[in-house]
């Protein structure tokens, strides 16, 4: 069916997209498809359409209650909606292992039948409505609105409300969006060449769509301008204080000479903190703060709150820093860990007192009406420095500007004696702009040596999962890691974890790990093993191994150094979870190609010097 002229359209066409995606492997296609899907889209539905191809109700940084329909209660809507009971529905799930297939077969014996709709008092005694996806969208956000008393019955009542009327496609992919797992393959990426395909003419288009959403990170807000306006509506897209902009990030190097040849000869080099990165917004009064992967942490950070009211001498401000939790003592920097304990206990005032925090500001992106992620470095760290009333707790990032490798180096060393990870090497040429959720060379960190010939950590993506054996049999006790290549929106496997893990780790990694599975190799996902579970691709592990060697077991980087084998981990050791990193912020296979290098570099260097 053709979709309503006048804003809408039928939720069946993005229902039955769904199901062509689920069944295509090549993102090309999927790209095409999704293009087609959003080029349908009437102007005043693509936002709506857009949040559900994300599996959300909107941007994670609007801090949007969660629909809070647990399995159980899911699967009683089903079963009332169809006219059915727990027990069959629990049966057939326990047989199909899917829910939102479960739903569809009920659904279409149900049509089957004849039925016009389930009988339940007067809400249910009605004819059969056809879904549109405005209808969708909105009953779902009443449901997640539903809090407190009653709000249980009402969410039942709402969802089968919305499952009788659905065809049985339909059925299956509303299903799914509310258990959180859609399984069609999609991330931003793809969406934002998506857009580009349908409303730009092909994906030269993409850097005006991306940089307008690095600045806006709302991808139904974006879409809505390019569907109404057309794409060079978006080149007057600038920064607003409340929504937050995506962070610039940065390569990764080992030789201070090296990395200052890349920034142009050279740079500022400045503390890399081993804290929080906060994203910090000024409106008047009010304060917001947003972590890295732009999440409201603002009700964590009340002191910070503070800090920010009275340290920011502007009306309306944009600044990047760095949270780090400090010893109550003697003022001295804490490793992250530590930090992560506001993230664990309730009791916010109490933990303050127990974890006390200093911020490091090193960037401003906005004040008072200026945009700033266009200006040089040297520029936007002269405005910073001018809105900043510093204090022991809120102060500029320590840092000097240099061109001498020997002093990068000795400041590096201060770095780490003080408690930093290591130092941020950043470009000050003309050139050197913000660019807002881009990975490149103007930004450099040199980190500690952790005693390793890895020499450094990485992060990676959890993408499968194996089964233990002795104690912990029947445990998943081992995990398939990928990087994320973001030139093909891609995870390319890189090595199996099976060490470094605690007993508690293991319960708590089992119980993360459960939503999660999915029934095959998620679209995204490029591996040449075949774990015991498949998982979606959405938690980040910190990883530390011996050395970097070539497999032929491993997609990551596959034919880059020979053909017909990729880059894996010797001896990979978990280190840490890293809740505060999107999958896509994972490491690249650039960043471990050139690890690799520098790893034969320094052998090659060793064995010539007869070590």
């Amino acid at each position: 069916m053709p979709s309503d002229p006048g804003g809408d359209m039928p939720f069946r066409v993005v229902a039955e997209a769904f199901s062509s995606m689920e069944r295509i492997t090549s993102r090309t296609q999927l790209t095409l498809l999704l293009s087609r899907l959003l080029k349908d889209a009437p102007p005043g539905v693509i936002g709506k359409v857009v949040y559900i191809i994300q599996g959300k109700l909107g941007p994670d940084w609007k801090g949007l209650p969660e629909l809070g329909v647990g399995e159980k209660l899911l699967a009683k809507a089903i079963a009332l909606a169809y006219k059915s009971t727990e027990s069959s529905v629990d049966k057939l799930y326990k047989n199909i292992g899917d829910l939102g297939s479960v739903a569809e077969r009920l659904a279409r014996e149900y049509r089957a039948r004849g039925s016009k709709g389930v009988t339940l008092e007067a809400f249910m005694d009605r004819g059969r409505e056809e879904l549109t996806v405005t209808r969708v969208y909105t009953t779902l956000y009443r449901i997640a609105l539903a809090q407190g008393e009653g709000s249980r019955d009402l969410k039942l009542r709402l969802l089968a409300g919305l499952l009788a009327d659905a065809e049985p496609i339909e059925a299956k992919y509303i299903v799914r969006f509310v258990e959180g797992r859609l399984r069609v393959g999609i991330g931003d990426a793809t969406i934002l060449d998506a857009l580009a395909v349908a409303y730009g003419g092909g994906v030269h288009a993409r850097p005006v769509i991306e940089r307008a959403y690095n600045l806006r990170a709302d991808l139904g807000f974006i879409a809505e301008i390019v569907a109404s306006r057309g794409v060079d509506a978006l080149r007057g897209v600038k920064p607003e204080v409340g929504v937050p902009i995506r962070p610039m990030l940065a390569e990764r190097g080992r030789d201070p000479g090296e990395i200052l040849k890349k920034v142009g000869g050279r740079a500022i080099v400045e503390y890399k903190y081993d804290g929080e990165r906060a994203q910090i917004h000024k409106k008047g009064g009010e304060i917001t703060i947003f972590s890295r992967r732009l999440e409201n942490i603002t009700r964590m950070y009340p002191d910070v709150v503070e800090m920010a009211r009275e340290g920011l001498r502007a009306e309306n401000a944009i600044v990047e820093g760095e949270i780090v939790a400090i010893d109550p003592n003697t003022l001295e920097l804490q490793p992250f860990q530590v930090l992560m304990h506001r993230k664990r206990k309730h009791d916010i005032h109490r933990v303050m007192r127990e974890v006390p925090v200093a911020v490091f500001l090193f960037d401003a992106l906005y004040v008072d009406g200026e945009d700033l992620t266009q200006a040089p470095l040297p520029v936007r760290k002269d405005r910073l420095a001018s809105i900043v009333q510093e204090s022991d707790s809120w102060r500029m990032a320590e840092y000097v500007e240099t061109d001498s490798a020997e002093e990068v180096w000795n400041f590096f060393l201060k770095a780490v004696e003080d408690g930093a990870e290591g130092v941020m090497i950043k470009a000050i040429h003309r050139e050197s702009v913000y660019t807002a959720g881009v990975r490149g060379w103007l930004w450099v960190k040199l980190k500690r040596d952790y005693k390793s010939e890895m020499i450094d950590t990485v992060d990676l993506v959890v993408v499968g999962a194996f089964y233990g054996r002795g104690k912990r049999g029947g445990k998943l006790s081992s995990l398939l890691m990928a990087a994320y290549d973001p030139e093909r929106d891609v995870f390319p496997t890189v090595c199996k974890v099976a060490t470094g893990f605690t007993d508690e780790e293991l319960d708590r990694m089992n119980e993360m790990l459960k939503p999660l599975i999915i029934p095959r190799k998620h679209p995204r996902v490029s591996s040449k093993l075949e774990p015991d579970v498949w998982v979606e691709p959405r938690i980040v592990a910190e990883i530390l191994g011996a050395e970097l060697t070539l497999s032929p077991l491993h997609t990551c980087c596959l034919d880059s150094v020979r053909p017909g084998v990729g880059i894996s981990i010797r001896f990979p050791r978990f280190i840490r979870w890293r809740d505060d990193k999107r999958p896509e912020d994972a490491t690249t296979p650039q960043e471990l190609l050139e690890m690799y290098r520098r790893q034969l570099r320094r052998l090659e260097e060793e064995a010539e010097a007869g070590l």
